[in-house]
């Protein structure tokens, strides 16, 4: 069963991913992320025509959470279109991990619903993070 807030973000994820920009793949995502004042900030994914110069729904939605002065997330919900698992790929893992801890909880939907929980440890086992550099 989804607590409240995780079908809030799946919802909002959900949403968010008919704003994507992406008229090359039309493979649009959104998403969503709490961050630790309870506050919910989105991304979408925007493609450009040069390729490697779009970003990821993922990336948008940590960027919207630091402008908005948040730094930790405590959840964040990703949603895709298909039948295949729409998870963040390895850039985002990356980037989540920088604000996030191993035990986060990644929420993956589809178009109209929650599909599936993952930790951040799960999709990202043996992360290197901000406390790798504390010395």
């Amino acid at each position: 069963m989804l607590r409240q807030i995780d079908q809030r973000l799946c919802k909002a994820a959900i949403s968010a991913r008919h704003n994507a920009y992406a008229p090359y793949s039309k493979f649009k995502v959104g998403a969503a992320i709490l961050d630790e004042f309870d506050n919910i900030h989105l991304g979408v994914n925007v493609e450009n025509a040069a390729y490697p110069q779009g970003s990821c729904a993922e990336a948008g939605a940590i960027s919207a959470m630091i402008a908005a002065g948040g730094q930790q997330i405590k959840v964040i919900a990703v949603s895709g279109a298909g039948v295949e698992l729409c998870t963040p790929c390895g850039g985002c893992r990356q980037r989540i991990r920088e604000f996030a801890n191993p035990q986060t909880e990644i929420l993956i939907c589809n178009e109209l619903a929650f599909a599936r929980r993952f930790l951040l440890e799960e999709l990202l086992p043996a992360s290197f993070g901000p406390d790798n550099l504390n010395t």
